[in-house]
C-alpha cells in the first residue's frame, strides 16, 4: 500500500516485520525499507528496496503511476538495502535516469550491472527540476558510507535523510504521532549507536549544514517519519554525535566460576549513589546491541573478564571488537577479573580500553582464583572512582 506524507508525495516501501539480525545489530521490532514517490510534472522515486521487497515496492507504485511516468531514480545510498530493488526497477523503467553523486555510481557498478543505465550525476548544492517542486542534494559522506547524500525538497520543507534519524522499527503506522515516542526514541538510539556512532565528526557537519534548511518533515530511509517530534530527534542527535556522557557507570563483565561477577558486584555497589546511574551486565546474559546503546552515553566503564588460554573470554573479546568498531567517544573506565596462574586477561581488556582512546583511571584489579575481602574492598573503591568521573564528565559535559 501507499501512505501520502504530503500532497503529491507518498511513501511507497515495504516494512520488514521479521528482520532480527541486520549484519550482527539485533532488530528485534523489524525495520522497514523506505522508498518515497514525489509526482509533479516530473516524477521522482526516492530510493529504492532490499532485493527480496522489490515485487512489493512495484505493486505499491502500482497504486499511483504506470512504470513509463517514473523520470527519475534518486539513489541517496549505495548499500544493498537502499538499492537491491534498483536492476529489477530500472529492467520495469528503462526510461528513467538515475540520479545520484559520483562515487555512488562506482559503487553501484560493483554490484550491479549499470551499463545500460542513465546517470544524472549531481553534487552538494545541486538542484533538479519537477515541475512545482524541485530537489536539492546534498552529500554527507560517511554518514555512512563515502557516497551517501540527502535529498531536499524546498517546496515542501521535506527532507529524505537517507540513514540518518532512522530507526529499525517495523509498523503499520508511518509517522511519529502514530506510534509511542518513548519507543520510537529508544529505537532511534540503538540505531545510531549500532551503525552511527564512529562517524560523529560527520555527523556533527550534517547537523550544522541541516540547520541551515527550512525542515518540517524528515523522511529517514528506516522506521517511521518525524513530523511532530524534529525538536526531540535533532535534539539527541546532537547530543550521540558527541557521545555526550551521562552520570552513567557501567559495569560489564564475563565470569567462569563466579569470582569475577564477584569483583563486578562490588564495582557496582561502589558506584551506586544517589544521582548516578549504575548498571551490571553479564555479557552472556545480553547482547552486543544492547551494549553499545548503553555505552552510547555511558561516562564510565568497569569492564571484566578471567583468564582462559592466557586472554580474555571469547565473548568478552567478542563484544570488546564490536564497541571499538563503533568507537565511542570520551569515556573513562577500567578493567578487572581474576586468575588461576597467568593474570593476562584484565590486561588484555584494558589494551582494548587504550586502543578506543579510554582515559583509563587505573591498573587492573585482579584477584587470583576468588577474590579476597581486600580486593573487593578495592573494587568498591573503584565503583567510587567510577561514579565520581561519571559526574565530573558530566557536569564539564552540561556546561558547554
Amino acid at each position: 500500500m501507499h501512505v501520502p506524507v504530503k500532497d503529491g508525495i507518498y511513501s511507497v516501501g515495504a516494512v520488514d516485520w521479521n528482520l532480527r539480525d541486520f549484519h550482527d545489530y539485533e532488530t528485534l521490532r523489524g525495520s522497514s525499507y523506505n522508498v518515497y514517490l514525489v509526482q509533479d510534472e516530473k516524477t521522482a522515486l526516492i530510493d529504492t528496496v532490499k532485493a527480496p521487497f522489490t515485487g512489493e515496492l512495484l505493486r505499491n507504485l502500482s497504486e499511483l503511476t504506470s512504470p513509463g511516468d517514473i523520470d527519475y531514480v534518486v539513489v541517496n545510498h549505495a548499500e544493498p538495502d537502499h538499492s537491491g530493488g534498483l536492476p529489477e526497477v530500472m529492467a520495469t523503467c528503462p526510461q528513467a535516469t538515475v540520479v545520484c553523486d559520483e562515487k555512488c555510481v562506482g559503487t553501484l557498478s560493483t554490484y550491479y550491472d549499470t551499463a545500460g543505465w542513465n546517470f544524472h550525476i549531481v553534487a552538494t548544492g545541486d538542484t533538479l527540476a519537477l515541475g512545482a517542486r524541485s530537489l536539492t542534494f546534498l552529500e554527507i559522506p560517511m554518514v555512512h558510507w563515502p557516497e551517501s547524500m540527502v535529498t531536499y525538497i524546498p517546496e515542501d520543507k521535506l527532507l529524505f535523510s537517507n540513514d540518518a534519524f532512522g530507526q529499525h522499527y517495523a509498523a503499520s503506522a508511518r509517522f511519529d504521532d502514530e506510534v509511542p515516542l518513548d519507543v520510537l526514541m529508544a529505537e532511534a538510539k540503538t540505531y545510531y549507536a549500532n551503525i552511527v556512532m564512529p562517524y560523529g565528526k560527520q555527523v556533527v557537519k550534517t547537523l550544522e549544514k541541516a540547520a541551515e534548511l527550512d525542515i518540517e518533515v524528515i523522511a529517514p530511509a528506516h522506521g517511521i517519519i518525524w513530523r511532530a517530534h524534529l525538536g526531540e530527534i535533532l535534539s539527541a542527535y546532537s547530543d550521540w554525535a558527541v557521545c555526550r556522557p551521562a552520570p552513567k557507570v557501567l559495569v560489564i563483565y564475563d565470569t567462569m566460576w563466579k569470582s569475577t561477577e564477584k569483583m563486578a558486584q562490588a564495582i557496582l555497589d561502589g558506584a551506586t549513589r544517589p544521582g548516578v546511574e549504575a548498571k551490571l551486565f553479564w555479557v552472556r546474559a545480553t547482547t552486543a546491541t544492547v551494549l553499545a546503546t548503553e555505552v552510547l552515553d555511558a561516562a564510565t566503564i568497569a569492564f571484566g573478564s578471567p583468564t582462559l588460554n592466557h586472554t580474555l573470554m571469547p565473548k568478552a573479546a567478542s563484544v570488546l571488537t564490536y564497541l571499538k568498531g563503533l568507537a565511542p567517544q570520551g569515556k573513562a573506565g577500567l578493567t578487572f577479573g581474576s586468575y588461576g596462574w597467568g593474570k593476562q586477561g584484565p590486561g588484555d581488556v584494558q589494551g582494548y580500553l587504550e586502543d578506543m582512546k579510554f582515559e583509563v583511571l587505573r591498573d587492573p584489579i585482579v584477584a587470583q582464583y576468588n577474590p579476597t575481602a581486600e580486593v573487593l574492598d578495592e573494587c568498591r573503591a573503584a565503583g567510587e572512582m567510577l561514579a565520581d568521573r561519571a559526574e565530573e564528565l558530566a557536569s564539564a559535559a552540561a556546561q558547554q
